[in-house]
């Protein structure tokens, strides 16, 4: 993967997935909990890409962990439907990473639900916060600035509130 590609996908679009009978609730619709799972895959398919996958953790003994999200849930999903999820990079630091998900019905193309997440690159072995390797915060930095161009959703740096 080289931290020199232009060619980068604007936003990143996750495998399509579908919403399994286990993730309802008895409202008959995805339960809450289920979205971050959904998120959480999309993170995995980014992830990949952006070079922290399951061989990065082995050879490196480094890997991300979840500092703050927030989702907003916008509109129902049932059973079956499938969706897709957009991954924009808002920033990118020397052990930090600001990502912002979209999830969208893949028939419809309606969104269903936001998930912002602050990520920190963590050294498995002392459990502490570890700058990012210089060829992955290279590829982190080009892929934040081909996703400056895009819009941001206005639930982006949203607080909680009335």
């Amino acid at each position: 993967m080289d931290p020199e590609d232009t060619d980068i996908p604007a936003p990143l679009i996750s495998t399509r997935r579908t919403v399994l009978p286990e993730w309802i609730d008895h409202n008959n619709h995805m339960n809450i909990a289920y979205y971050v799972v959904a998120f959480d895959l999309a993170t995995d398919d980014a992830f990949s890409y952006f070079g922290l996958d399951d061989q990065y953790r082995e050879e490196t003994n480094c890997s991300t962990f979840t500092l703050e999200l927030h989702v907003n849930y916008l509109r129902e999903i049932m059973e079956g439907d499938a969706f897709t999820v957009h991954t924009t990079v808002l920033g990118v630091d020397a052990k930090r990473l600001h990502v912002f998900h979209e999830m969208l019905h893949a028939d419809t193309g309606e969104l269903v639900a936001t998930n912002e997440n602050m990520f920190v690159h963590v050294d498995m072995e002392k459990r502490r916060s570890a700058p990012f390797p210089d060829h992955i915060a290279a590829r982190l930095r080009n892929i934040a600035a081909a996703h400056t161009s895009l819009p941001r959703h206005e639930n982006t740096g949203r607080s909680i509130g009335f």
